[in-house]
């Protein structure tokens, strides 16, 4: 009989231990989502200047040299270890804990646009950059000023208790999130490269885009694919030029154009299981001809293709050489086709996504939503291709506007309300926080 008694004494005193455990996980978890609260008000004039700092000093995609060393200098004032010039000017802060535990990555892009700001504020941008070989205006109509303030602002809020975190975060700033100038490499895939996700291996990673048609205090996730593959296609279409007043005497290439696009409707409409995921082929271009009485000898169509699933991205692409070579033999043509991959599909993984999802409850309440795929691309998907990530999207559209009425990303009207940066810095420090002691 002794045995027994030893072995429920022993269980006993594992269940009491798991108790207390417990206990304290559930108490450290309170402690620092009140931390978290309260320092996120108390620093919050701060992310304001900081967000309009980076507004009013937009720089290009792989330009990013002021803002970098802005970034650099504030982090290093906050003690982390800092590595610079990752793609270029991408910079890292790495705060190590004084707690075992995971490393988690958080990131911000940089880069602004050749855009025009016409939102009339008291710290609008006056700058001119170079693209593509002209001077243009330069603002941040993406919101790419708000994601650094916000991270900022968490990189603050846990330097000033690193003796208490329970692992290490990478503050990851990267550059060129809106593409590289052409014939340059940047971005998220060459941060990757240059080896942004080790020393020490990143565990996980978690990121976030500002969003001028959601209300402020919202939060859009998805599980699976929540932005599109971004792909691009160029096709020559080869003829014969002849006059044309006699187009029999020769191949027209431009009619031929015209079938194809008509043929890529119909890869989307009756080719696709859209019922798994969106799909969308766009010709965004149409270059043939010199005069209106001459049929050419060739003419290109360039286009982007959308995705939201790596499998039908393949078949889409396959879809697509298939149409354009035999409608082109149909009418006596030929034709060259590359298609260029670029940003992979933002898959957020479904088991981190629901595992993260009460920390984002927490935060948003019943505007944590679910929302519909994006078209739009994001290369925070090559993290993701090394690493678990979650993305989501934070609202900064204004109480009392409709989201029909708020200007769009990429044009000079967009604008954010900066009280939307006040969810973001709570989002990204307890998606931190949480991961780290539910390890």
């Amino acid at each position: 009989m002794l045995k027994p008694l030893l072995t429920l004494a022993t269980a006993t005193a594992v269940l009491a231990c798991a108790s207390v455990t417990a206990r304290a996980d559930t108490d450290a978890a309170t402690d620092w989502h009140q931390y978290i609260d309260a320092r996120t008000d108390a620093l919050f004039d701060s992310v304001v200047d900081w967000r309009r700092h980076f507004h009013q000093h937009p720089e290009l995609s792989n330009r990013e040299f002021e803002t970098a060393a802005y970034i650099e200098d504030f982090l290093r004032e906050l003690g982390l270890e800092v590595q610079t010039g990752i793609a270029h000017t991408g910079v890292v802060g790495i705060l190590e804990g004084g707690r075992p535990g995971p490393v988690v990555g958080l990131r911000a892009d940089m880069d602004a646009l050749p855009v025009p700001s016409r939102a009339d504020l008291p710290f609008s941008p006056d700058v001119t950059g170079e693209y593509l070989g002209e001077e243009v205006p330069v603002s941040h109509a993406c919101g790419h000023d708000t994601h650094m303030a916000m991270l900022m602002g968490v990189a603050q809020m846990f330097a000033e208790r690193r003796d208490e975190l329970p692992g290490t975060i990478k503050f990851i700033f990267q550059p060129a999130e809106e593409g590289t100038p052409p014939g340059e490499d940047g971005g998220a895939e060459m941060m990757v490269e240059e080896g942004v996700l080790r020393d020490p291996d990143v565990d996980v990673i978690f990121g976030q885009h500002i969003w001028s048609t959601f209300p402020v205090g919202q939060i859009g996730y998805r599980s699976g694919g929540i932005m599109a593959a971004s792909d691009q296609f160029t096709i020559t279409i080869h003829g014969k030029q002849t006059h044309g007043s006699t187009p029999w005497t020769g191949v027209d290439p431009i009619s031929t154009a015209a079938q194809i696009v008509l043929g890529f409707n119909q890869i989307v409409a009756r080719q696709t299981e859209l019922t798994k995921a969106a799909a969308v082929i766009s010709v965004g271009r149409i270059r043939a001809g010199v005069r209106n009485n001459i049929i050419p000898e060739s003419a290109e169509l360039i286009g982007t293709i959308r995705t939201l699933d790596t499998d039908m991205q393949d078949k889409i692409h396959a879809d697509i050489r298939h149409t354009v070579e035999h409608i082109a033999a149909a009418n006596g043509a030929t034709a060259d086709i590359e298609i260029t991959r670029g940003y992979p599909v933002t898959y957020n993984d479904p088991e981190l996504t629901t595992r993260m999802l009460p920390s984002l409850q927490r935060i948003a309440g019943d505007k944590a939503v679910v929302i519909d795929a994006v078209t739009g691309a994001e290369d925070f998907s090559f993290f993701q291709r090394e690493v678990p990530g979650l993305y989501f999207f934070v609202g900064g559209l204004p109480p009392g506007t409709r989201p029909e009425d708020a200007a769009p990303h990429h044009t000079p009207d967009f604008y954010i309300d900066e009280e939307g940066m006040r969810t973001g810095v709570r989002a990204l420090a307890t998606l931190a926080i949480d991961y780290m002691l539910d390890r």
